[in-house]
């Protein structure tokens, strides 16, 4: 079921300090990736820190704990529903170290240049569990490349998900583009992990009996 839009939401929306809008009206991202349009990070945060990037980020819960807890690290969250950024931007107003970017993670190359974030999230993204949407999962190969063009060296990705089938694709498809997986949790509340932030939807899931998987991913 989609969320009513709320009303006013476009003056809403411009009216926030701390949004990006990037609605490219190329609907081929890898054509729109020919005309960039990067965001200068340093301009943005007023600071050279590095630069975290949670894709997805939902109503914020995450990124606001994040950024709290690391007020030395950027955090620039991308969610493309205009509604549930509503809400993730007012839940950060008071953060000057988290910006959003209201777009696709497909768009990603057009906004964020090369070799220019430090660690990447990827929390509870939608499972697409049927086959012939498998494309749309934001461990698909053609993403994990997008992935590997912004990262600096060094750099992880970090999954939590609570589906099993997207947690193996993601391994799979992980290890065949040669990242190297560490950390991996089958149980994650189960084990002795510390400092995990539960999400909105973690917290739901959890609370039914789902295991929550976990993973961190870099190439060497």
């Amino acid at each position: 079921m989609r969320m009513r839009r709320k009303k006013n939401l476009n003056e809403k929306l411009l009216a926030l300090n701390n949004l990006i809008i990037a609605k490219s009206d190329e609907k081929d991202y890898r054509k729109a990736a020919e005309t960039p349009e990067y965001i200068d990070f340093s301009e943005l945060f007023g600071n050279n820190n590095p630069v975290y990037l949670e894709v997805g980020c939902g109503k914020g819960q995450f990124v606001a704990e994040m950024a709290s807890r690391n007020p030395d690290i950027n955090f620039l969250a991308v969610e493309k529903s205009d509604n549930v950024i509503l809400a993730a931007c007012k839940k950060c107003e008071a953060l000057p170290n988290v910006h959003f970017l209201n777009s696709g993670a497909e768009y990603l190359l057009k906004y964020i240049k090369p070799n220019s974030i430090s660690r990447i999230y990827l929390n509870f993204s939608c499972p697409f569990p049927k086959k012939r949407y498998a494309s749309h999962r934001l461990t698909a190969t053609h993403f994990l490349k997008i992935y590997d063009t912004i990262m600096q060296k060094g750099a992880e990705i970090h999954q939590k998900t609570d589906n099993r089938q997207l947690f193996e694709f993601s391994i799979e498809h992980l290890s065949d583009y040669g990242f190297t997986l560490k950390n991996i949790s089958l149980d994650l509340h189960k084990s002795d992990f510390e400092g995990n932030i539960v999400t909105e939807y973690e917290a739901r899931f959890s609370s039914l009996g789902f295991p929550i998987y976990r993973l961190e991913a870099y190439l060497k």
